[in-house]
């Protein structure tokens, strides 16, 4: 391969008595006439060499085809509509529909309208107490920070102006009168990179201007919080305030609303544990806390009187872990079992009614609601079985099907296996393992591994049509639940964070290893995928063993670990990772596993496709264009090294379809070619309709 001349331009610093030498910083200014001459010049490699894949074509024809099918969401009862989603099947963002009573349903807004190539996403969409106002929030281009639209609900005629500059933020509305939102000062130099830290939360009064709107929590100086939301419980007699440092942790307050001029109440003044509010009766409050409790519980106490000293336990802690949800005067906890959902439901005495009979094992979702509801809805799917929606009667525990996919997939003809495997320091990892039946361990089944392992985030078994597409090709999907991960509570994230991050990818590697072991695959025909902390998985384990896996799939990966808290709200992320400016331990580490400085020159690293998106503010798309830069550098061997940046996408929320539907083909026609395949294992037999 013949890549782009990326020019070094040596930043030269140093930490902690360590010369650290940043050849490509200046590819972080994203606003330069430099950079995009860059990003221009690699996708023009990048798309030369994608497009010579023969069956690419192929692989995007099944994805349209397999992806045309109508999905809706689960629906909520506003004012007098029924408010719900739906996608006919290739609109690339899904409309919002509503309909009274019998009558036909209606389309109340359609995100496709937003802009013309269809990269204005609809966000967040919520309602005043009365249903008769609504506020949603949009997305440009996948950029984090949003607009707020204030419409009439029945004529959908808007109200006022529009809110800007807003970021990492919900909607919540007090009354019929005004809402509670979130967002940072708009930062200096690029919106899109620069540091954002100091996050605080609004209030704004309809019929008002955004100028006038009142900072109700945050932008002390001497009290630094990143992220800061506000919530109002159902009966509006309390607001309710977290405030984070990092992703980690929160500190949590209340607001008697019923009282004129009350002041804010501290239930917890640090960042500890993670706790918040599910409910309240009166001025009983219930809530999920994991203080003492890393699998989490539900405790009960009286709002005059909240510290933890007065908490009493209603659901007590299990081996399992426990998030809750609250609807039509019930409780529903649900337990991960090893991945695997279990639901129980209680009264709001804390008596177990029952459990949920799920309607297989999988993932479950929902069972949430009004406390006026009379029926509640979930979702259930696992990786072999699309998403179907339940409407659950909770008086009895019954439930009908509500919504149920068409597609043109043959579930039965696929199997998930869960296997446990043991880590470098002997703990046993658990992961899931799907494939088409009858497949034959001769390790040579093309493979995808996926982890993320990170923040506390849960991998639950899901249906995805991307990688139902690879599994029809012969292809093996396997997820392992790393450390890092939530799957087994605060002790098991814990387990991958910070100085013991190294944990997160050893779990991964000895994950590949098994694969290989079992003869399920061999490092030939081995891909590595994972995005954004997942991102930084695949960057480091390619680094450390490149001998490990053939193909390389970083997304919006966090790749330089010595600058990341630098960008955006990165420096949020601290809990998990530490940074480089903690001790000289923790730069030294971070340094050690940073996959942009560990890329050693003349080494023969997989074959790699990075994929970032230009407006992505999550994880700046430096990272990626700095890893790029340094393998295409450094490679040695026939692999090559690509990097595939979509224009007008961000982190990944609000993509259209057809941009997602693009790099999937990508992805999957690139592993499959550097596994040497020059044509697909079985080609798809069925055509695209109309």
């Amino acid at each position: 391969m013949k890549y782009p001349k990326t020019r070094k331009n040596p930043v030269i610093e140093t930490l902690f008595g360590t010369t650290v030498v940043d050849n490509y910083r200046w590819l972080e200014d994203d606003k330069s006439a430099d950079t995009e001459a860059w990003v221009k010049a690699e996708n023009e490699v990048t798309f030369d060499y994608l497009s010579k894949i023969p069956y690419r074509e192929q692989l995007k024809d099944r994805l349209s085809e397999l992806w045309n099918y109508e999905k809706v969401g689960i629906p909520s009862i506003e004012g007098d509509y029924t408010y719900f989603s739906k996608n006919n099947g290739l609109q690339n963002q899904s409309v919002v529909y509503r309909k009274k009573g019998d009558a036909e349903a209606e389309v109340f807004l359609d995100p496709n309208t937003f802009s013309e190539d269809a990269t204005t996403s609809l966000g967040s969409l919520s309602f005043s107490e009365d249903g008769k106002t609504a506020a949603y929030s949009i997305s440009e281009g996948g950029s984090d920070w949003r607009k707020i639209i204030i419409i009439d609900s029945e004529s959908k005629i808007i109200k006022e102006d529009t809110l800007v500059d807003i970021k990492f933020s919900g909607v919540s509305w007090y009354k019929n009168e005004g809402f509670y939102y979130s967002s940072y000062n708009k930062p200096r130099g690029s919106e899109l990179s620069a540091k954002t830290d100091q996050h605080k939360l609004y209030y704004h009064k309809l019929g008002t201007s955004q100028k006038e709107d009142e900072v109700i929590f945050g932008g002390v100086p001497s009290e630094k919080h990143r992220y800061v939301f506000g919530s109002l419980t159902e009966d509006y007699k309390y607001l309710v305030i977290s405030a984070q440092v990092s992703t980690s942790g929160n500190k949590l307050f209340i607001k008697d609303l019923s009282e004129n001029n009350s002041k804010l109440i501290t239930i917890l003044g640090d960042v500890k544990t993670d706790t918040h509010i599910i409910d309240n009766r009166g001025s009983k409050l219930y809530l999920a806390t994991n203080l003492n409790a890393p699998n989490q519980k539900v405790v009960t106490v009286d709002a005059a009187n909240p510290t933890p000293e007065n908490w009493k336990d209603f659901i007590p802690e299990t081996e399992n872990v426990l998030s809750t949800s609250t609807g039509a005067g019930y409780f529903f906890a649900t337990y991960m079992v090893d991945a695997v959902s279990k639901v129980l439901q209680y009264d709001f005495d804390g008596n177990l009614l029952k459990e949920v009979k799920l309607p297989g094992v999988g993932s479950a979702g929902g069972f949430s609601g009004k406390t006026t509801a009379k029926e509640l809805y979930f979702s259930f799917t696992n990786y072999n079985t699309p998403a179907s929606s339940f409407k659950f009667n909770p008086t009895n525990g019954t439930y009908t099907s509500y919504w149920k996919p068409s597609i043109a997939f043959n579930a039965d003809a696929f199997k998930s296996k869960q296997v446990f495997y043991t880590s470098k320091d002997g703990t046993k990892i658990p992961m899931i393992i799907t494939y088409k039946k009858g497949l034959e361990l001769n390790g040579k089944n093309p493979t995808i591994l996926y982890g993320y392992g990170g923040f506390n985030v849960n991998l639950t078994p899901a249906f995805s049509i991307t990688n139902a597409v690879w599994m029809e090709q012969g292809g093996i999907y396997a997820v392992p639940n790393l450390r890092g991960g939530g799957e087994y509570g605060k002790k098991w994230h814990d387990a991958g964070t910070q100085l013991k991050k190294q944990n997160v990818f050893d779990d991964f590697i000895a994950a590949a290893e098994y694969l290989i072991a079992k003869k399920y695959t061999s490092s030939e025909f081995l891909a590595i995928s994972g995005g954004s902390n997942g991102g930084l998985l695949v960057g480091a384990t390619m680094t450390q063993r490149p001998d490990l896996v053939k193909v390389a799939l970083p997304a919006v990966g966090v790749l330089d670990m010595l600058r990341y808290h630098t960008f955006t709200a990165g420096a949020g992320w601290a809990y998990d990772y530490g940074t480089a400016e903690d001790s000289k331990e923790m730069f030294e580490y971070l340094k050690g596993y940073s996959p942009v400085h560990n890329v050693k020159k003349g080494v023969k690293h997989p074959a790699t496709l990075i994929t970032t998106g230009d407006h992505d503010d999550r994880v700046v798309p430096a990272h990626s264009f700095k890893f790029a830069a340094e393998l295409q550098d450094k490679q040695s061997g026939e692999n090559v090294t690509l990097i595939r940046i979509e224009t007008n996408a961000g982190h990944g929320a609000g993509t259209p379809v057809t941009k997602t539907i693009a790099q999937y083909a990508d992805i999957f026609g690139f592993t499959l070619f550097n596994m040497g395949f020059d044509q697909l294992p079985h080609p798809p037999k069925a055509k695209i309709k109309g």
